[in-house]
């Protein structure tokens, strides 16, 4: 697999992210914000990983935003991502009913957040295309699994143009994601580093 130099420069920085976030766990286990950063970090890193190991990340990013979920329960940014984990879940589980559990998981999470943050516009798209993901799913699945039974040409080849397909196919979906998650985090800091209104 190749890597783009902005493809590059994302592992790193989300890299960097992660060893940060842990570095500040060790200081102070109960930082929701530190929590949430962790498990952002590891879900973007997930997009760079093999489908086994990606979805060892993904459970490991569920487990950080669960943990900042126990320190803030209205924390609706680990909420939203919670939703994005278990959307990323769903899309790489084969089993239909497997997926349709992860992906009622998300639309809950979805909805939560919205609950807590109802103007979030990012949110409430997240909440309605999540409706659309197990059919999304069904149709993504069953392309692959065309792939692989595709006559004409050599066993070789159909597996090396399957596994090409799977390959784009998850970036696809990463993409999407990382974007959603990219954009959340932006906002994130831009209200944090809005300075106080002047005193009248």
């Amino acid at each position: 697999m190749e890597f783009s130099q902005s493809d590059f420069d994302r592992l790193l920085l989300f890299e960097h992210n992660r060893k940060t976030a842990e570095t500040n766990y060790a200081q102070d286990a109960l930082d929701a914000n530190n929590l949430t950063k962790w498990g952002e970090a590891l879900l973007e890193l997930s997009q760079f990983e093999s489908v086994s190991d990606s979805k060892k990340m993904i459970n490991d990013a569920i487990s950080k935003l669960e943990e900042a979920l126990v320190v803030n329960p209205a924390k609706h940014d680990a909420l939203w991502c919670l939703g994005n984990a278990h959307t990323s879940c769903g899309f790489l589980t084969p089993d239909p009913s497997e997926a349709k559990d992860n992906f009622d998981k998300a639309s809950e999470f979805f909805q939560r957040a919205v609950d807590e943050e109802p103007t979030n516009d990012l949110y409430r798209k997240s909440l309605e295309v999540s409706a659309k993901a197990p059919e999304l799913h069904m149709e993504i699945h069953k392309g692959i699994s065309q792939q692989g039974l595709g006559g004409g040409s050599s066993a070789s080849s159909n597996a090396q143009s399957s596994k090409k397909k799977s390959g784009e196919l998850k970036y696809d979906v990463f993409g999407w994601i990382i974007l959603a998650v990219g954009i959340v985090a932006w906002v994130g800091m831009a209200k944090s580093q809005i300075p106080p209104p002047p005193a009248r």
